[in-house]
């Protein structure tokens, strides 16, 4: 006999309908735009109005700020690991890879996770640590093909990439700089030639790895 555990186990779980997986998608990459330009504290009311829905609509789908942004920080890091297959598949020339992933990542303005994930959520949740997971390997597996090429700088590691990308990608606080878009892929020009071999010279301390990043969070 079926239990009625066991049938509402074996009850099919309802796709979401078409039109509520536009509205999340359009609510997440509107809230990616304002939290960029405006940051995490945006209102609601102003990423309902830029995607195109109601309030009730949005908080449909998102509980919470906490919610939201995480599922931001996902977006981002999601797309930015599918630059970093393309750049793997795509590229003959290992640094040329690399080069190409940095570009395409600031592009994704992944520059602006950084302030998102100083906010107070839950930094190890499930879904968070598997796009995380992905992009670092993806990352390593970049670099490691630039340094066995010969192409890459042997003092630098992962973390050092990710800071400067993370740096080079926002204006600085405060400074009223208005089109900065304009100079971020001239200075990751400057930093991808500084990160080279051969090294022209020697740096201070030692390479950064995310571990190092994620103790100082």
């Amino acid at each position: 006999m079926v239990t009625a555990a066991a049938a509402e186990r074996s009850r099919p779980v309802p796709r979401p309908r078409a039109d509520a997986l536009r509205n999340r998608e359009r609510i997440v990459a509107a809230a990616r735009e304002m939290f960029v330009e405006f940051g995490p504290e945006v209102p609601f009311d102003e990423i309902a109005r830029r995607a195109g829905v109601g309030n009730a609509t949005l908080y449909r789908h998102f509980a919470d700020r906490a919610e939201l942004i995480r599922e931001v920080v996902c977006f981002v890091m999601d797309r930015t690991a599918e630059q970093a297959e393309r750049a793997l598949a795509e590229e003959g020339d290992a640094f040329e890879a690399l080069r190409r992933f940095v570009h395409a990542a600031a592009e994704e303005r992944i520059g602006a996770l950084c302030p998102m994930l100083s906010g107070d959520f839950d930094k190890q949740h499930p879904d968070l640590d598997e796009a995380r997971d992905r992009i670092e390997s993806l990352v390593e597996g970049l670099m490691e093909r630039a340094r066995t090429a010969g192409r890459l700088r042997t003092d630098v590691a992962v973390g050092d990439l990710m800071v400067a990308l993370s740096q080079l990608t926002r204006p600085l606080p405060g400074s009223g700089c208005v089109n900065f878009d304009q100079f971020v892929h001239r200075h990751l020009q400057l930093f991808l030639d500084g990160l080279q071999a051969p090294a022209r010279s020697e740096l201070p301390g030692a390479a950064a790895t995310l571990e190092d990043l994620r103790r100082r969070a």
